[in-house]
């Protein structure tokens, strides 16, 4: 294969952002805009389907970025401030978070008159949602920050405390075991998942697989030997086509339900796409991934993912009430634009206040270092 040029690993180290990823932002957050607006339904095809995977590939970049941060960390101070690591972590998740949670509860439990929404809410408010049986209208999504935010609660004190020839191979038997789980390789110690009142233990459906891979590839690229190992296997600058390419395949003939090993092989294809963007960057994605509008949309990605349900509730309530219609196809592109005309009032308003005190830490946390991105 020609034009092998990958970049040097003094390149990569040397980046304070990496270029493409608000595209690759935008890509996940649009697969999932697709499937909540189940535009797929009308056209049958199966790789149509699979808009939740954006979800998955979320968790990817997630575990890569975080990690990279506190690698590199690291790497200029000689430690990992964990009150400067959960500060920052704070002010980008909590408020645009907690202000949804408060609104989506209020309105269904006081408007649409669903009281147990006041009982689910602590479930919510505590990153607890992906073990809460039975959802709030317009907050389904946030299991997958349960999730992120579980990660994070362990993964720090992992990353920092265990010895550097043994954290790979701890993170690949993490995922093994995840796997093992999610195919069903310990149903035999309960037929049925844990339930005491709302709360419902369900591992295999907690999935950090994808979450777990996106940190093992940080770790791999911050050290020079491994580097070079998957910068020459995946640096190219089509690779990124091929590897789409693979993954649509797989989107298209991968059976239901994707847990297991065909998640898997989508989870370890979507960790070499992100691979092969971030060891050649200038790559035959690029052009399009780096597109102002596409890094935008990327960039306030988090407050989309979190409104666009509420956007959805919106334009089906208007055309339902005012033109007494169900246009699958208006569902897309009105909670699209809907979804991003109020992320981004949010990414400039209520966002934007808590974006300023990263530079004003508490007396306790010490300052911030100068970073290249965020994971969401």
């Amino acid at each position: 294969m020609a034009d092998q040029s990958y970049d040097s690993f003094e390149t990569y180290q040397a980046r304070k952002r990496f270029l493409n990823l608000d595209g690759l932002r935008f890509i996940c957050i649009s697969a999932v805009i697709w499937h909540h607006s189940a535009a797929y339904t009308a056209e049958g095809l199966r790789f149509l389907e699979r808009g939740f995977l954006g979800v998955d590939f979320f968790f990817v970049l997630s575990g890569f970025l975080i990690t990279s941060l506190m690698l590199r960390e690291e790497s200029r101070q000689g430690k990992v401030s964990f009150s400067g690591f959960y500060w920052r972590r704070f002010l980008r998740i909590i408020p645009v978070y907690f202000f949804v949670v408060t609104i989506c509860t209020l309105y269904v439990g006081v408007i649409r008159g669903d009281a147990e929404a006041f009982e689910r809410a602590p479930y919510y408010y505590l990153f607890l949602s992906n073990f809460l049986a039975g959802d709030t209208q317009l907050l389904g999504v946030t299991w997958s920050l349960s999730v992120e935010e579980q990660y994070y609660l362990v993964w720090p004190l992992i990353l920092v405390f265990m010895p550097r020839k043994i954290l790979p191979w701890f993170v690949v038997g993490a995922i093994a075991l995840n796997l093992l789980t999610a195919i069903g390789a310990f149903d035999w110690i309960s037929e049925e998942p844990y339930q005491n009142g709302r709360f419902i233990l369900k591992l295999p459906s907690a999935t950090y697989s994808p979450i777990l891979m996106g940190s093992l590839v940080a770790v791999m690229l911050h050290y020079k030997r491994s580097y070079e190992v998957l910068a020459k296997a995946f640096g190219y600058h089509w690779m990124p086509a091929i590897l789409g390419f693979v993954l649509f395949m797989l989107c298209w003939h991968l059976p239901n339900p994707l847990m297991g090993w065909g998640g898997f092989f989508i989870h370890l294809v979507m960790s070499g796409f992100m691979i092969a963007l971030l060891t050649k960057e200038a790559n035959v994605a690029t052009p399009f991934l780096t597109m102002k509008p596409i890094v935008r949309i990327g960039e306030i990605s988090y407050g989309i993912y979190l409104y666009h349900l509420i956007a959805l509730h919106g334009v089906m309530t208007i055309q339902r009430e005012v033109f007494d219609t169900a246009n699958l196809w208006v569902n897309l592109f009105g909670m699209y634009a809907l979804s991003i005309v109020i992320a981004e009032l949010s990414y400039r308003t209520l966002e934007a206040f808590f974006r300023d005190l990263r530079h004003k830490p508490p007396f306790f946390i010490a300052p911030s270092t100068k970073v290249q991105g965020s994971a969401r």
